[in-house]
């Protein structure tokens, strides 16, 4: 039996009921970081008198997921199996997925507990009436690819919830007044924490009043969906294609609705 468990994103407290039992009823938990699990587990004794009894703990990362999938036959969860992450809910911005998937492919049991969750907890508390939202979870550190990634979130027609690390941040920040200025952004810093606080106001302002700040501390921001960005992906990349505009006007357009770039569409647009 399998069982994917949430844990709390800062507070103790949050902790259900299911997931102490799960954790309680473990002979196995594979961790993200076993030092992060075993603390988890210390604190949660001592705050609600659970002796977790005798467990082995197993590391299960990002990096040696495939090598452990690999390695493992099916028995292997005969007993009962856990798997944690660092924080949050297993499998958003965290490994997960590929347990799931080598259960479903080898009819092992398993079940996912609900929980915590950093995304959810923060687009409520941005207070945007949006129905629905995107998560985009960290992107991408550095170079095109995080720009595409970005621009692709400032034309949904959603809500955009993603994560940021500190030293990263006011670049974020930065990036949006450069693109969307007087786009709303919501943040939300250490979601549950002694030191929670939240912010809302426009791209530009934010990094105005960031830039010159120490940041520290864990941080999700949403992004509030653009009208004007909706409108215009309302055209499909055949229609942007046969407008009469010059080729570089097109390559902008055409990356607003793609995943490539101003410069990849004018070389495809160029190349005859």
């Amino acid at each position: 039996m399998l069982r994917l468990v949430p844990t709390p994103i800062g507070n103790l407290g949050d902790v259900t009921f299911r997931s102490l039992e799960a954790l309680r009823e473990a002979e196995c938990i594979l961790c993200e970081d076993t030092r992060v699990t075993k603390r988890l587990l210390s604190l949660l004794s001592e705050r609600y008198s659970i002796d977790f009894g005798p467990t082995e703990f197993i590391s299960f990362h990002e990096h040696n997921q495939d090598a452990f999938l690999q390695k493992i036959t099916p028995e292997f969860f005969d007993r009962n199996v856990a798997y944690v992450s660092d924080a949050g809910m297993p499998g958003i911005s965290d490994p997960g997925a590929k347990l799931v998937r080598y259960a479903q492919e080898h009819a092992i049991a398993y079940e996912v507990l609900p929980g915590p969750s950093a995304a959810v907890t923060a687009f409520v508390a941005s207070g945007f009436e949006c129905v629905r939202f995107a998560f985009y979870g960290f992107l991408p550190h550095k170079g095109a690819e995080r720009e595409r990634e970005l621009k692709k979130a400032l034309t949904e027609e959603k809500c955009v919830v993603l994560y940021e690390s500190p030293h990263r941040l006011l670049k974020l920040l930065e990036e949006l007044a450069a693109m969307a200025p007087d786009r709303t952004v919501f943040l939300a810093k250490e979601l549950t924490k002694r030191y929670e606080q939240f912010f809302k106001d426009s791209a530009a302002n934010l990094y105005e009043q960031f830039r010159d700040k120490p940041i520290k501390g864990e941080w999700v921001a949403v992004i509030d969906k653009s009208e004007e960005e909706a409108t215009a992906l309302t055209l499909t990349i055949d229609e942007i294609l046969r407008l009469p505009l010059p080729k570089k006007e097109l390559a902008k357009m055409l990356a607003k609705v793609s995943e490539k770039s101003v410069k990849e569409w004018y070389a495809i647009l160029t190349k005859d």
